[in-house]
Formats: C-alpha cells, structure tokens, sequence
C-alpha cells in the first residue's frame, strides 16, 4: 500500500461503501488517517450523491426499514438506532447521511444509520405562553447550515385553546386560525436550543384541521438554504398555498414564489418535496393528475419547470398524495412514493408505471430518500464506529455459520440419495 500514491487510493475508496470503509480504517494508521479526515468524508460524500451509489430508501411506518436503492428488493429493519427501545420513532428528514430521530417531544437524536454514531439532542420543554392555551400540533424540520457547517432542528410548536374552540377566537372552529406558535432552532454542534422572535403573521395560517397529519407534511422539506412548509390555502377567505420557508442561516422566514400552474378547470392542492437536492412542488388536480414542478435555481420563479406529469394509472384508483424521490441513473425514470403504500418507477417519455415490489417491507408507510456517509456527529468518540464494526463482524460470523450448516445439510442429502 506504501507504494501507491495517496491521491489514487483516495480516488478508490471514495467510491467503496461506509461499510467497507469502517473495516479498512484498521489496516494502518495512515489509512484510517486518511478516512477519518474531513476531506475525505466530504469528497466520499460528493462522490456518493453525484454516482448516485451507495443510496437507501428508508420507509416510515411504527418501525424503520431501508432498502438498497439499487436493488429495491428486500427491506431491513433498522434495529440499532438510538430511540429503537422505545418503538414508534419517526424519521423527521435526511442530509447527507444523518437522520433526525424523533419519539416524542423530549426524546429526540440525530443518527448516523451506516456508522451507528448517535447523539440524544438537549431538549427544552415546550411551556403554552397562557393558561388557557395547550400544545397543540408540533412541527418539525432537520437542515444543513453550510455556512457555519451546523446541522440544525427547527421546532415549530402550536398552542390551542383548552376548550378545542378557534384558536384566536375567529370562529374558525378549530381549523387553526389566530393560533400562537413557538419557534425555536437546536445547533447540533452547540447542542443549544434559540428561540426565534418576530415570528411572521403567515405563521398564524399554518395549521389546518388534519393536513399537516396527514402524508406527514409537518416535516419540513430541506433544500437550498432553508426548510419549507406548506400553509394551506383557505378557499372561504380566498387565501391561496404558501410556501413558507426558514433559512437556517440567518433563522429567517420567507415566502418562496411559487410557478404559475395550470388551472384545467379543476381545484389543485400543492404539496412540496425535494428531488435530488432541487425543491419541487406537485400541484395535485382533485387526485386526478399530478404536476411535478422544479425549481432548477432555488429562489427564482422563472427557474420553476414543469417536469412531468402524472395521469390516468389504471390500477391507481386516485392520487390522494404523491412524492417523487430521485431520477434512476439513466435518468429515464423517476421513483414516486404514491399514496403512502407503493413505491413506483414512471417513465415519463412513455407514460409507463411499473410498482416496486419490495419484499419484508411496511404494508403503509412514509419514505425518505438517504445516502451512506462518514459524517461525524460526535468529535472524538469512535465508540459508535467500533460499535458498527464489531455489529459488521458478528452479521458476517452469522452468515458464514448459515452457509456451512447449509453445504453440510445439502451433503447430507446427497448421501440419502
């Protein structure tokens, strides 16, 4: 190994798998050096996203599986992360190889899933600013501050009346209207909590009876420099969709333009999504047809394009929701998440579906795009590194252990025969 270059084994193992890697850190210390450098984790990484190798899909139901996106064949449940005990964990978003980790308001983690490194986040309790007001709906964000190379949570909780009335006292029958929200943003690296002020008044309009619950919408969607959420549109007051969105740089509010959709005579609701690293809105036209919008330069409305569009599936009844996820490597197809139940590849030259049959998965179940990395969570300790490697080691004792119990079983018979 001393006699080929640094830049050609670097050149090769940014292209191996996490796994591969945490084994090879313990051939000598200049290449675990090499490994655990920043450098090499941020070029592993950029190599994974641009080849579009070593991705999973992780599906969202009481439990948590992964499946290998070359493959899409077999789901595995994760069973080490750190909130595994408690059952019910959802999955608020992914970036670059971190996952945040949510049970419930005082049980939260940021975790690696290939290197097994965790940290439980800090949590400040959530205090309802009167008496008569309670928590109400909670909403939640995980980004990436590039500028202060921070990971960051945005918090987003909602007081309501006691009584179940209008939040504001508008008459709105509970649909959230004049609600009071409490925002605030944890620092992973200071493990500090920041309350945000001169909240904006758009916020008030956020909640809306059911919506956020439903197909997980609650969760802001990471792009660009900023979380997004959708406020739903009010047809009684003529309020249209707003996309509403927090830079986690300067922990801003804002108003994101939207592209000008097409009406075809029928009502449309919007939800919003990411499509390898790009935000994108669908425009869902009475669960008839879907529109896919990209916004190819973030914050310019002209940059918003009309991707494709999605129709007439005979063995989808309707589109009650649909999330497109990432483009197949040739580019040729893209991989949509419809209704919170399948996962389907669509050409959208040819207007062909086709589902995904994955075997061992959810019946029902959410879906988060997510790409191994090395990514660091806590400085200095290796503990979940080795944890993974010892985890690696014991996995492949196991299979070595099958595979001869099976060749004697097959001998056996042999010699019956």
């Amino acid at each position: 190994m001393s006699k080929i270059p640094h830049e050609i084994i670097s050149d090769i193992f940014q292209q191996l798998p996490v796994k591969s890697l945490l084994r090879f850190r313990s051939l000598s210390k200049p290449i675990c050096s090499l490994i655990d450098g920043p450098d090499f984790i941020k070029l592993h990484l950029y190599h994974s996203i641009t080849a579009k190798s070593n991705h999973s899909v992780i599906l969202k139901e009481w439990d948590l599986f992964t499946v290998d996106f070359d493959t899409l064949s077999d789901a595995v449940e994760v069973k080490h992360h750190p909130l595994y005990a408690a059952g019910g964990t959802e999955v608020i978003g992914s970036v670059n190889g971190l996952v945040f980790l949510r049970h419930s308001e005082r049980n939260l983690a940021v975790y690696n899933l290939s290197t097994r490194e965790w940290k439980k986040c800090f949590v400040v309790e959530i205090k309802p600013p009167r008496r008569d007001l309670i928590t109400g709906y909670v909403y939640y964000g995980f980004g990436y501050d590039y500028v202060g190379d921070d990971y960051k949570v945005v918090r987003m909780a909602q007081f309501v009346r006691e009584d179940g009335g209008g939040c504001g006292g508008d008459g709105d029958g509970g649909g959230g209207l004049g609600c009071e929200y409490e925002v605030r943003v944890y620092s992973l690296k200071n493990d500090k909590w920041k309350k945000i002020e001169g909240l904006p008044i758009c916020l008030k309009l956020l909640s809306k009876q059911f919506f956020h619950v439903l197909h997980r919408r609650g969760y802001g969607v990471f792009a660009g420099h900023a979380l997004h959420w959708i406020v739903p549109q009010r047809r009684q007051l003529g309020i249209r969709d707003c996309v509403l969105g927090f830079d986690i740089r300067n922990d801003k509010f804002f108003e994101l333009p939207q592209p000008n959709y097409e009406s075809k005579g029928m009502s449309f609701q919007v939800d919003i999504g990411v499509l390898e690293g790009n935000l994108c809105v669908m425009c869902n036209y009475e669960h008839v047809c879907v529109d896919v919008w990209v916004m190819r330069e973030y914050g310019m409305k002209e940059s918003w394009c009309k991707m494709f569009s999605v129709q007439g599936i005979k063995w989808i009844g309707a589109f009650m929701f649909l999330r497109p996820l990432i483009y197949s490597k040739d580019g040729g197809k893209v991989l949509l998440e419809v209704n919170d139940e399948k996962l389907v590849w669509y050409d959208w030259k040819n207007k062909h579906a086709k589902v995904v049959k994955i075997r061992g998965g959810p019946n029902s179940y959410g879906s988060e795009m997510y790409v191994e990395s090395l990514v660091r969570i806590n400085d200095g300790d290796r503990n979940g590194w080795k944890k993974q490697q010892e985890i690696d080691e014991e996995e492949e004792k196991r299979k070595a252990d099958r595979k001869k119990r099976d060749d004697f079983l097959s001998v056996g018979f042999k010699l019956k025969l």
